[in-house]
């Protein structure tokens, strides 16, 4: 018997000697027993497709595709290969492999890995998901329960790994971290059941004055009544007295006195106080404190509503110790075109009676708000990529410039203003703002102990600031010497809508120093330069057709202007004199169609600095 088994296992052996093991899969495809070229060719047959054919991925409860190719795997069948082994030696192996017991011995990838991460990506980002909760929502009336589901994220270094080794059979269970939820069904319904529902059983009822009602509707419960996890399985329910309040106030709005301010006005040619009105409004919060009982009750749902007096912002005595009492600062400017008036006009009314308490800032951008058609506002000029042009709100600029020098023979703290990018002759020169909406703002700060009142006041042909206040301090404006004269270049346009024309400036520098004294003492408080560079205004000319070229002669060299005398841009009369401030110099007239405004903001303001006296 022995000699019989031997024999068979020698004559095994030598018929096998070089063939593939009996029993060895390669992604389920059976290459046992054969040559292994012969095997190759069945695994290129077979398995070599699959690398083009949708494999089934899964991810917790997310099912999807991945294309091996697509996501750049392939077979790598050298090293697949050589997983096949040698013929064993075992008597027992080599019996027992006539019998089943086969050896699977998977596929070797070749791997992209930028590839193989995309293609894991796109699977994460529908198989990723953050837990929700279980939940109560109202639709209308109706409580509605969101049942909870546990998030999952997936690992995806791992399935990375997993999909290159595990692809050729077809199918890939990717491994996902669970991500448990606090709500539990039983949860769920013991609060739909024991809260949501009794909530929406009627209308909540809140009695005001004078027979007045104010009605929650139960079709609105779901506005005010939402529920979060109480950490054990359940739901707590959170009572909206801000969301309630919202849908109630309106509806007692008539049982209630609104406060009013104290206002300071200008009557008779000096301030008055209005007195201030003290008001009496329903206190919500204290009115709504019962509603979590209210929601439950099986009955009718009623609760008074308390009423509590409300004091105003600004009461008359608050006013009266503001000290607003006398003009502080004033100035006057005109010269403006029609549609400039008219935002002038609209802009300084809004602006009128505004108060700037101790230690505020005045925004005009702020305190206007936006200057469009719909407030109102027209087109007039504005200063655009260096050269006059038209926009709606163009002229504010004047009004920006009367209430900054207003504002500066006041003593307040220039906080932000912007000048000109170049000089307009109606204006003092280094002493001028310009704005523009959202991108330029004139600001100062009240830096006294009172309070100070704008006064804007625009007729057909000026415009003039007062700053009301208690007088501290005397201010005094010394406008320096124009230096550094530049030329302007021309621009060619085509005539049209387009095209306004400009006879054209020089550049020039010029510094102004502000000085503060003690009203009292005459003690000097501070001295402050600023000084500006104007840029030249570009001459302008309109044409309607191509102009020959001609040689442009060189400038004149520029002379020094005389004292108190301002270039006007394109020629212009002198402005007719108004009351001024001492100390200011008086601005000239603008050009005829040269009314500037608002300077775009695309345009590069002119350079200035704020320096201490005797420094530039």
């Amino acid at each position: 018997v022995f000699a019989v088994l031997a024999a068979l296992y020698v004559g095994d052996l030598v018929v096998s000697s070089g063939n593939v093991p009996r029993g060895v899969t390669v992604a389920g495809i059976d290459i046992g027993g054969r040559s292994v070229p012969e095997a190759e060719q069945i695994l290129r047959t077979e398995l070599g497709p699959r690398t083009e054919e949708p494999v089934t991925v899964t991810a917790g409860d997310v099912t999807a595709q991945i294309v091996p190719a697509q996501a750049g795997l392939d077979v790598d069948w050298e090293h697949t290969l050589d997983r096949i082994g040698s013929q064993p030696l075992d008597p027992i192996t080599r019996v027992t492999s006539f019998f089943g017991g086969g050896d699977e011995i998977g596929v070797v990838s070749t791997r992209d890995d930028a590839a193989l991460a995309a293609a894991i990506g796109g699977v994460r980002a529908v198989a990723d998901r953050p837990p929700r909760e279980g939940n109560l929502v109202f639709d209308g009336a109706t409580p509605v329960p969101v049942a909870p589901l546990p998030g999952q994220t997936l690992d995806v270094e791992a399935a990375a790994d997993l999909f290159a080794e595990r692809w050729a059979f077809g199918d890939v269970e990717f491994p996902v971290e669970t991500v448990d939820v606090t709500v539990t069904p039983e949860g769920l319904e013991r609060a739909l059941r024991e809260v949501a529902d009794p909530a929406v059983a009627g209308d909540v009822t809140v009695r005001g004055r004078d027979g007045a009602v104010a009605t929650l509707p139960s079709d609105r419960i779901g506005a005010v009544l939402t529920f979060v996890p109480d950490g054990n399985g359940g739901l707590t329910p959170q009572y909206g007295i801000d969301a309630a309040t919202e849908i109630l106030r309106p509806q007692l709005a008539a049982t209630e006195v609104e406060p009013k301010d104290a206002r300071i006005v200008i009557e008779g040619g000096g301030p008055t106080v209005i007195p201030s009105v003290a008001g009496e409004l329903v206190d919500w919060p204290v009115s709504l404190e019962s509603l979590p009982q209210l929601l439950a009750a099986p009955g009718e749902r009623v609760t008074d509503a308390v009423y509590k007096p409300a004091e105003p912002a600004l009461t008359t005595e608050a006013a009266e110790k503001l000290g607003i009492r006398e003009v502080i600062g004033e100035f006057t400017t005109g010269g403006f075109e029609y549609a400039s008036g008219v935002n002038i006009r609209l802009a300084a009314s809004e602006i009128n009676g505004a108060l700037v308490k101790p230690g505020e800032t005045f925004s005009l951008n702020g305190y206007t708000g936006p200057r469009g058609a719909a407030q109102g506002y027209v087109e007039s000029g504005i200063i655009n990529n260096g050269r006059p042009s038209k926009a709606v709100g163009g002229g504010i600029s004047q009004l920006a410039t009367t209430l900054y020098n207003a504002t500066y023979f006041a003593g307040m703290e220039d906080v932000e203003h912007t000048e000109h990018s170049y000089y307009i002759s109606r204006y003092p020169a280094a002493r001028e703002a310009t704005v523009y909406e959202g991108a330029i703002d004139l600001k100062f700060r009240n830096p006294s102990d009172t309070g100070v009142l704008i006064q804007a006041i625009g007729t057909s042909s000026d415009i003039t600031v007062r700053i009301w206040g208690t007088k501290t301090v005397d201010v005094e404006s010394v406008t320096g010497s124009r230096t550094n004269f530049t030329a302007p270049n021309t621009i060619t346009l085509p005539a049209g809508p387009g095209c306004i024309p400009s006879s054209g400036a020089q550049g020039f520098t010029v510094s102004d120093t502000r000085i503060i004294t003690d009203a009292a003492t005459g003690r000097q408080i501070s001295s402050t330069t600023r000084t500006v560079r104007y840029d030249p205004v570009p001459v302008v000319r309109c044409v309607s057709a191509e102009p020959e070229p001609e040689r442009e002669s060189a400038p004149a060299a520029p002379s020094q202007p005389a004292p108190g005398e301002a270039e006007t841009p394109g020629g212009g009369s002198d402005e007719p004199a108004g009351a001024r401030p001492a100390g200011t110099t008086t601005p000239q007239p603008a050009p005829s169609g040269a009314d500037e405004a608002e300077e775009a903001p695309a345009e590069t303001p002119a350079a200035a600095s704020q320096t201490p006296a005797g420094t530039e």
